[in-house]
């Protein structure tokens, strides 16, 4: 389960999924904007937490349609507005909230994601990301602290299809203009790591939770791998 063959085909590049691989969502940050807003507004912070939970479940597949920048305004605009009426709040009262509380400030790296990145670009690979995800991506990785790290950053959304489909992973070679056999994807889901595989790219499946045998259990595990495939 974790890479394909790569025959005699240099390394030169890791396309990296973004949640749950290089980053992850940090539970204390829903308690610390619940806190925030009990505070700001005079809400419950168990209700306006659990709310505000409820309020992101609910539209966690009603962006895979966006295809800009300004499709995603246009969503947050939406999602604002739910939000203000699940808590009781004006427009200019929600609008403060998600002003201190935006989408990316709900990440964090996942351990040694910084580390892991340097090193591979200091071993002259390009570094990428492949991210079903709104096309904001460019401000999330900067969030991280990781986007000068990123030679490509795809949000499945502005190319209309997403992984696992073909033409996601298609997009992303072209961006990176290199090969698929070069090229060793990490991805959480093992549906997008066959995928990948089956495109010829190299592969390999991470699972943060340690709970999936012969899967990576760690970021700093894809050294490894590449160590080897330069070995190789």
């Amino acid at each position: 389960m974790t890479t394909s063959p790569s025959g005699t085909v240099p390394l030169r590049a890791v396309l990296f999924d973004r949640d749950d691989t290089l980053a992850r969502t940090d539970p204390g940050v829903y308690r610390e904007a619940a806190l925030w807003a009990a505070s700001r507004f005079g809400l419950d912070a168990r209700e306006a937490g659990r709310r505000m939970a409820e309020g992101w479940a609910a539209q966690a597949e009603a962006w895979w349609h966006l295809r800009s920048d300004e499709d995603e305004v246009a969503f947050w605009d939406i999602y604002r507005a739910d939000l203000g009426r699940a808590l009781g709040l004006t427009d200019g009262q929600a609008r403060e909230l998600m002003a201190a509380y935006p989408y990316e400030r709900f990440m964090k790296p996942v351990e040694d994601a910084r580390a892991v990145l340097e090193t591979l670009r200091a071993r002259g690979l390009k570094v990428g990301v492949l991210s079903n995800t709104l096309p904001s991506i460019g401000r999330t990785l900067e969030a991280l602290g990781l986007s000068d790290l990123v030679d490509v950053a795809i949000a499945t959304c502005t190319v209309g299809v997403h992984k696992p489909e073909p033409g996601a992973f298609e997009f992303a070679l072209d961006a990176l203009g290199l090969p698929a056999p070069s090229v060793l994807f990490v991805d959480d889901r093992p549906e997008n790591v066959e995928a990948a595989r089956a495109l010829g790219l190299r592969a390999a499946l991470i699972d943060l939770n340690g709970q999936v045998p012969g899967a990576l259990h760690r970021l700093s595990d894809v050294l490894p791998l590449v160590e080897a495939s330069v070995k190789g």
